[in-house]
């Protein structure tokens, strides 16, 4: 599955995204806001990922959607867009995403989850999307809020990282389709 913006291509995970994906994901700025990840984020950590990842694209009933972010001009993983916990019949999903330090403050997660959203809303026919994001993580709480999200309260101390232990407090977004497709 591919999706296109105007600079990037979302599309499957595979395994030749290895070297980039421990390269931008051995970053504890990124692991401290990530709940299962562990830092140093090794090899092996990677190829557990993207045999996961490969395993979820083949399955016929989808749970979860794991897209690479890439540029058009490079097929170099840069970070990822992740719908989990679709829920076809409840008609959610959560939605979470990761991007390479050396690419923040450009635009690209957003136009990135932009893309997965209305993939959400428009072919998945989801009328719910999620997103708990730790409290600490302002640039993920200001976007969720850009793009639409409502904030429906904080849980205390309720994730803890693996690359850091640390309890933090979730603050939990949600956006409707009937909110989105307002806005579009």
């Amino acid at each position: 599955m591919i999706l296109q913006t105007e600079r990037l291509i979302l599309r499957e995970v595979k395994e030749s995204d290895i070297d980039d994906l421990v390269k931008e994901m051995n970053n504890i700025k990124i692991s401290s806001c990530l709940l299962e990840v562990p830092h140093p984020f090794k090899m092996n950590h990677a190829k557990i990922w993207i045999k996961h990842c490969l395993k979820t694209a083949k399955k016929k009933t989808r749970t979860d959607y794991i897209f690479a972010i890439t540029f058009k001009e490079e097929d170099k993983m840069i970070g990822e867009v992740i719908l989990s916990d679709v829920d076809l019949y409840q008609k959610k999903a959560e939605l979470a995403f990761w991007l390479s330090e050396s690419h923040w403050k450009k635009g690209i997660v957003s136009e990135a989850v932009e893309c997965v959203i209305d993939f959400a809303f428009n072919s998945l026919k989801v009328n719910r999307l999620e997103m708990s994001i730790f409290a600490k993580n302002e640039a993920s709480n200001a976007l969720a809020k850009k793009l639409g999200f409502k904030y429906e309260g904080t849980k205390r101390e309720a994730s803890m990282p693996e690359s850091t232990g640390e309890l933090h407090d979730d603050h939990f977004y949600s956006l409707l389709r009937k909110e989105y497709l307002k806005n579009e």
